[in-house]
């Protein structure tokens, strides 16, 4: 093993779309970035891969236009709820356009290459296969012994997922876990049969449909119980199942756990956290990717004017809404009562949908709505 020492002004642990990004913007920002990781590209994780505008908007501001990138990706135009399993809703049906650009599908693994590729163009340097064993710090450096080397940063960063062990070491796990559910994805060789992302209901959990290609789609599960095989897990889906019935899976099923999880502290001295290291929201809510791509774009300039708690105070703004929202839509999860309530509320006032989406991707402020308390169950509930 041979032991050397690097300088920097940033070392990032975890290659993921969050640690990725924030490399970029850091890049962008002038900083010398070095990032460190276990694995090798590209990094594969279960996802529902739909990119909502918000997301899009901020690959953006990184350099990226998905429209003119060489890769596979699927035009998403907005959102459907499908009251799956439900007899009393006979698979009632909700939907609402985006209200100005559109999303994206695309693998896990093609934006994570066109990730990688853009930090390497950046001058990003990369450690593969090169887990974290200790690391130290002082006021004016953090210092990172891997497996085969010692680096030295002004910062150090946890891009490194929900068992962060830069979080561990750092004394920066404390927080509140509101929810814990279980992922399953599975791709499908089959035309799209909406350009929706398709979202299925049902008292088990929910299925994530995302077109990602003209030719493959992705379907996500994700219940407060393991599902098994995605064979099994389609059995609580009859609606998405007719669809899927002469489908063949592509690729192995990938399994993942999502959490509700905040943290009081997201930055401590020279170190901060980003992504699903700074906590989480259910994969409900499909913003966990557009969460690590804000908190990239907010650590960055803190990050250049050695300010860590403008960080802090922007990790929190940037938490709120879809926290907010997951509670909600995990209501619904829990509650048949609640989730037919909605429902039809929905049908019946479609402008109401259009407006939460509206809300839940950016578009429009949060404030009282004409008739906010619909959602919530009477007392009888």
């Amino acid at each position: 093993m041979h032991l050397h020492a690097t300088q920097s002004d940033v070392v990032i642990v975890g290659a993921g779309p969050a640690g990725l990004a924030c490399s970029i913007a850091a890049a962008r920002e002038g900083l010398h970035v070095e990032v460190v990781d276990a694995a090798t590209p590209p990094i594969d994780k279960a996802c529902g891969e739909g990119l909502f505008p918000g997301s899009i908007e901020s690959l953006a501001a990184l350099g990226f236009d998905l429209d003119h990138e060489q890769t596979e990706s699927a035009v998403l135009r907005g959102v459907r709820f499908i009251g799956d399993s439900v007899p009393s809703l006979d698979f009632i049906t909700v939907q609402a356009a985006f209200p100005a650009n559109p999303g994206r599908g695309i693998r896990r693994t093609a934006l994570h290459s066109l990730l990688l590729d853009r930090a390497s163009s950046l001058g990003v340097r990369f450690h593969w296969k090169n887990p974290i064993r200790s690391i130290a710090t002082n006021k004016k450096t953090a210092v990172i012994h891997t497996n085969t080397q010692t680096l030295r940063a002004r910062y150090l960063i946890g891009a490194d997922g929900h068992q962060s062990r830069v979080a561990r070491l750092a004394g920066l796990t404390a927080g509140t876990v509101r929810s814990r559910r279980i992922g399953l994805r599975q791709h499908y060789a089959i035309a799209p049969w909406s350009r929706f992302v398709e979202i299925y209901w049902s008292n088990q959990g929910q299925a994530y449909v995302t077109p990602v290609s003209d030719s493959e789609i992705c379907v996500a599960f994700v219940a407060r119980k393991k599902l098994g095989s995605p064979h099994q897990a389609l059995r609580h889906f009859p609606a998405l199942e007719r669809h899927l019935v002469r489908a063949k899976p592509s690729g192995p099923p990938r399994s993942a756990i999502t959490l509700g999880r905040s943290l009081h502290r997201v930055a401590c001295g020279n170190i901060a956290l980003i992504g699903d290291a700074s906590g989480s929201v259910d994969a409900i809510t499909g913003e966990g990717l557009a969460l690590g791509f804000r908190q990239a774009a907010a650590l960055a300039p803190a990050l250049q004017a050695n300010n860590l708690a403008a960080y802090q105070q922007a990790h929190r703004r940037i938490q709120r809404l879809p926290t907010l929202m997951s509670r909600a839509l995990l209501l619904m999860d829990r509650s048949p009562r609640v989730r037919n309530r909605a429902f039809n509320i929905f049908q019946r006032n479609p402008w109401l949908f259009a407006r939460l989406l509206q809300i839940h991707i950016g578009h429009s402020s949060l404030h009282p709505i004409a008739g906010d308390n619909l959602l919530q169950p009477d007392c009888t509930c």
